[in-house]
Parts: structure tokens; sequence; C-alpha cells
């Protein structure tokens, strides 16, 4: 009887005992910052990369316009920097005006010149890309027309353009030969490195195959030769937005390279720095554009 009670006190105890400890809800999550997150890092990341790659251009142009400022200065004549963009900013609040043949706004220049470069540029191309295929593909041509490729390709281009003139009897058309001839070498010359550079093998498998000279070309020599045609149209325009400067200035009308020299003839300063800098930087977009162009090509 007692071993009973002794159970029923013990049981009691149990059920009479301290109070359920209770757990403790578990701490609240702690929020991740959003820069520690991937696409945070990701972003701090590509910051970082952008302020690297964009300090030292920015650092080249504080100290050439410095060095603009410090000549400006120094009595040389030459406007400064801020002269000249009031300059531009005046001359570009109304860029296609026309006042006549010899007095149209910057607009007009630069599209004009545009478009004796594409005149130009695109004949250069027609006959410079298949010729230098041909030559690169026929040793008999190659050997041929070196001499003459040699002889005439370092002549400048502004010798040409007497030549132009006595044949085509105006200076529209003497302008687009001058750009044509400039233009055309470095088309014809990396066109035809190009295919010469080609495995012999493939020519041998075409040739087992009894490939026609078409099928050669347009599955064998296009494709392998397409990067170095593409390097040759990139010279090209590049020589021929240089060339059609020089050439507008001795042929005059409307074109950037003869408002320059109309420029010069008011002794406007201000104005001829604004157009080598519209040069330099329609020239790099042109140049910029043709290797956007490559590399698509390219990695295709």
């Amino acid at each position: 009887m007692s071993a009973v009670n002794a159970t029923s006190e013990q049981l009691d105890d149990i059920l009479s005992g301290p109070d359920i400890v209770q757990v403790p809800s578990a701490a609240p999550r702690r929020r991740t910052p959003y820069f520690e997150t991937a696409s945070g890092k990701r972003l701090i990341e590509g910051a970082a990369s952008l302020v690297k790659n964009a300090i030292p251009p920015l650092l080249g142009m504080l100290l050439f316009v410095a060095l603009w400022a410090l000549v400006a200065n120094s009595g040389k004549s030459i406007p400064g920097p801020a002269e000249t963009w009031d300059a531009a900013v005046a001359l570009f609040s109304d860029p296609f005006y026309d006042n006549g043949p010899n007095d149209q706004g910057i607009g007009w220049n630069i599209l004009n010149s545009l478009y004796r470069v594409g005149i130009g540029f695109g004949l250069a191309a027609a006959v410079g890309i298949p010729l230098g295929f041909m030559i690169g593909r026929f040793d008999f041509l190659n050997r041929m027309l070196s001499p003459i490729i040699s002889i005439l390709r370092p002549v400048s281009p502004l010798a040409w353009l007497p030549i132009g003139l006595l044949v085509l009897q105006k200076a529209e058309p003497a302008s687009i030969w001058v750009i044509f001839i400039s233009s055309i070498w470095p088309m014809v010359l990396n066109t035809a490195a190009g295919v010469q550079r080609i495995p012999q093998d493939y020519l041998n498998v075409a040739r087992v195959l009894n490939l026609s000279e078409f099928k050669v070309f347009t599955k064998i020599l296009f494709p392998a030769v397409l990067p170095y045609v593409l390097t040759g149209v990139r010279l090209a325009i590049g020589v021929a937005w240089l060339v059609i400067v020089a050439a507008e200035m001795l042929t005059g009308g409307v074109g950037i390279g003869f408002w320059v020299w109309d420029e010069w003839n008011n002794l406007n300063v201000a104005h001829i720095i604004i157009a080598i800098f519209v040069v330099g930087i329609v020239g790099l977009l042109l140049e910029q554009a043709l290797m956007l162009i490559a590399k698509r090509f390219s990695y295709d």
C-alpha cells in the first residue's frame, strides 16, 4: 500500500511540478543588404570597371584642354576652350541654314562631304575587293599587277587631283576620283593577302571535288577572307575621310574641307578648330561602325 502511495505521490509531483519551459522563438532573420547579393556585387564590379576604364581618357582630355588653354593664354592668337565652345554652340544651333552656295550651315557641309566619300568609297570597294580576290587567286595576275600597284600606291592622293580635273572637267567628280584612287589600295592588298593565306589543303579538296570557281569563291574563299576584307574596308574609309578634306580645299563647293578654307579666309580660327574636332569625330564614328560590323561577322 505504501508503494502505491509513493507512486501516487510521485505522479502528483510530476503533474504539479514546475511550469513547462517555453522554448524561445527563433530570432528574426537578418535581411541581406542588396550590395551583398550576387546582383549587387555584379553592379559594384561593373561600376568599378567603368570608373577604371573612364579615368584614363578623362585625364587625357583634361590634360589636352589644360595645354590648349595654356597655349591660348600665351598670346598665340588661338581661341581658348571656352571661346571655342561658345562658337560651337552658336554654330550648331542652326547647322542647316542655307544662304546660297557659298554660305551654308556646317550640317550641309558635313553631309556633302559624306556623300562624296560614300560615292568614291563605294566605287573603290566595287572594284578593289573583286580585284583583290583575283590577284590573290591567280598567281600570274598577281605578278603582272604587282609592279603597277607598287608604283601607284605610294603616290600622294592630291597628286591625282589634276588628272581628275583634266579628264572629268568638274570639281565634284574630280574629288570623287581622288577618294576612289586613294581608298582602293587597302582593300586590294588586304583582300589579296587574305586569299593567299588560305591553306592550300582547302583548295586541293575543292579540286578533288571538282567544284566550280563560283562554289570555290562562295564556299571557301569568301568566308575565309571576310575578316581581311573588313580590315581593308576599315582602313580605306579612314583614308577616304582624310583625303576629302584636302580635296575640297582645292576644288571648292559645299563640303567640310571648303568650309575650313572659307573660315580661314574669314580669319575665323574658332570655326577652324571646331571643324578639326568635327572631322575627327566623324572619322572616329565611321571607323567604329565598321569595327562593329567586323566583330559581328568575326563572331559568327
